[in-house]
């Protein structure tokens, strides 16, 4: 009798071994794609930077160090000062969204989270056109009012463009992260504070500052971590002479050719970032952990105080977020200056003719591609992204749904191309493949580094959010896998599907770091365009630049707004 136990015992423990082999067998086939994605194009390149880094003479060239220096002081002192006036701007204004309701409070909202989404070359081109020394205010401020001409006006080139454009791409972040945290704050604290007698400040000092310290902190990570790593908004509106680490990099890879040196910059920037990750993740895990279900009412402005903080808030968010992007659009179809030069004869006014010189070659050039080709390069390279990241993403983000220890340990791998530069993922390209670079396949390849993360995460809690009881109950009932997939899962993740795929796309779109580096001439994509189109003198070039970004921040703005729709009809609610 006891042997027969025995016999049953090993063959419950061999079922429940087989059982855990087969369940880590499938884990280990849905990372398998990600896993073999990230060691060809991630990890292997990595490698390559590290044998280039680690080389004594590089290590110990009195000028790589100096460089080294020079470079990681200007980072941290523009990323500092940039992360502050972001606070500046974004605490007043995460209050307004937080605590007072008032018209046009969604449209706003949505106003300022544009940015966030655009790409740089677009911002760049957004501010040129409206405050560089071509843009539309100084242009007709010379041309209504003479007597005013400022001369020696320079916007672009300045430290002020960059911090600007800085304070305009990551106020959102500030308004969402430390505004959602003050919205849930229980307001009976605040309120028996003042039935004891504290004032405003004492209330702010003593009880919502102390609260609001994990958001303020995640938040100001995350701002300093993305001024940290901006590349196209200081190679645009600041030029060489801003160096930063990834501006180094840059240089050094195709200007002023050293690749030791920019390996080494590259690496040096990587642990800045992961450590700043890490630091990010941290903080806001606190901040989810104290997430109170009870939420602050916003009220309509009371007092005289409050309506005139609501609406002077009101005007300056209007004026300093839409005021760049329409003027791009204007600046495209408005001549303000001479076309070649300043002996050309000048007509003022509406014109369609910088959109009409996008199309012709006047100068015969061999190197010269179409607006019209390079946005199909844009788009084909969206496309393929697309593909790509979602099929990579879909079995990670099933894997993930329901993690175990081994989905937690490889997590954290995913978010390893977001600690690194988009330059440095250019440089690790070519030090890996050479001559293969030459194919246009790489750039979709970087583009799909950098847009799986953002893929993942939001298939991930669409995925959880199947209901296990609807698929046991259609199965019951006689369904296939196939009519159950077709019944119950694809209804669900249809719409984060739309959402994954229309994330990719404007990723792609939008790329100029990594795509910057390895794409070919023959191959442009939008914002290469963009960017050789500014760097060529002249009115006519000049032009075309706002042309092209007009219709680049057409059709990101676009996919932003669909993006915005979905997540709405998926919430119910902004």
């Amino acid at each position: 009798m006891n042997s027969k136990i025995n016999k049953l015992k090993e063959h419950a423990s061999l079922f429940t071994y087989f059982r855990v082999y087969l369940f880590t067998y499938k884990r280990l086939f849905l990372w398998l794609p990600a896993f073999l994605f990230l060691l060809s194009f991630f990890f292997y390149p990595l490698t390559k930077i590290f044998s280039l880094t680690f080389d004594f003479s590089t290590l110990t060239n009195e000028n790589n160090l100096r460089i080294t220096l020079h470079a990681l002081r200007f980072t941290f002192y523009q990323a500092t000062l940039s992360t502050i006036l972001t606070f500046i701007l974004g605490i007043p204004s995460a209050i307004l969204f937080s605590r007072f309701t008032f018209r046009g409070k969604s449209l706003l909202r949505a106003i300022t989270a544009v940015p966030f989404m655009l790409p740089t070359v677009v911002v760049a081109a957004a501010f040129n056109s409206f405050l560089g020394s071509r843009g539309l205010i100084p242009l007709l401020s010379s041309f209504l009012f003479p007597q005013l001409l400022i001369t020696n006006y320079q916007f672009t080139g300045t430290l002020i463009a960059i911090l600007i454009a800085h304070v305009f791409y990551n106020t959102t972040i500030v308004i969402r992260i430390v505004g959602n945290a003050l919205s849930r704050l229980d307001p009976k604290l605040e309120a028996s504070a003042r039935v004891l007698g504290a004032n405003t400040f004492n209330v702010w000092r003593k009880i919502i500052l102390p609260l609001l310290k994990p958001a303020l902190l995640a938040s100001a990570l995350l701002v300093f971590m993305f001024n940290f790593t901006s590349f196209g908004v200081i190679l645009l509106l600041g030029g060489s002479n801003f160096a930063t680490l990834e501006v180094e990099i840059y240089i050094r890879a195709l200007q002023l050719p050293n690749l030791n040196l920019a390996a080494m910059l590259s690496v040096i920037q990587l642990c800045f970032t992961l450590i700043f990750s890490i630091l990010y993740t941290r903080t806001i895990n606190q901040v989810n952990t104290q997430t109170n279900p009870q939420f602050l009412q916003p009220q309509r402005p009371k007092t005289l105080k409050e309506k005139f903080f609501v609406f002077t808030l009101y005007a300056l968010l209007i004026t300093f977020f839409v005021l760049p992007l329409i003027s791009l659009p204007i600046r495209s179809l408005t001549r303000l200056e001479a076309d070649r030069g300043q002996r050309d004869e000048i007509q003022y006014g509406f014109t369609t003719d910088y959109y009409q010189e996008l199309f012709i070659n006047r100068r015969n050039s061999l190197f010269y591609v179409p607006p019209f080709q390079a946005a199909i390069n844009s788009l084909s390279y969206a496309g393929i992204t697309v593909i790509f990241s979602l099929a990579i993403g879909y079995p990670v983000a099933v894997a993930l749904a329901k993690p175990t220890k081994f989905d937690k340990l490889l997590d954290p791998l995913l978010l390893l191309p977001l600690g690194s530069s988009a330059v440095m993922l250019g440089l690790g390209f070519i030090l890996s493949f050479g001559r293969l670079i030459s194919s246009p396949f790489f750039v979709p390849i970087a583009h799909t580094l950098i847009a799986l993360p953002f893929v993942i995460r939001t298939l991930q809690p669409a995925i959880k959010s199947i209901p296990e009881k609807l698929r046991q109950a259609a199965s019951t009932l006689g369904a296939s896998p196939l009519k159950v997939w077709q019944t119950i899962d694809f209804p669900i993740l249809s719409r984060a599907t739309l959402t994954a795929a229309t994330f990719a796309f404007t990723i792609s779109l939008g790329e100029f770091g990594a795509t910057l580096l390895i794409t070919r001439p023959e191959y442009p994509t939008i914002p290469i365009a963009i960017q050789r189109f500014l760097s060529q003198p002249g009115g006519l070039n000049y032009g075309q630049a706002m042309a092209m970004a007009t219709l680049l921040m057409i059709l990101t703005t676009t996919s932003i707004l669909l993006i915005e729709k979905t997540r709405l009809n998926q919430s119910g609610e902004f």
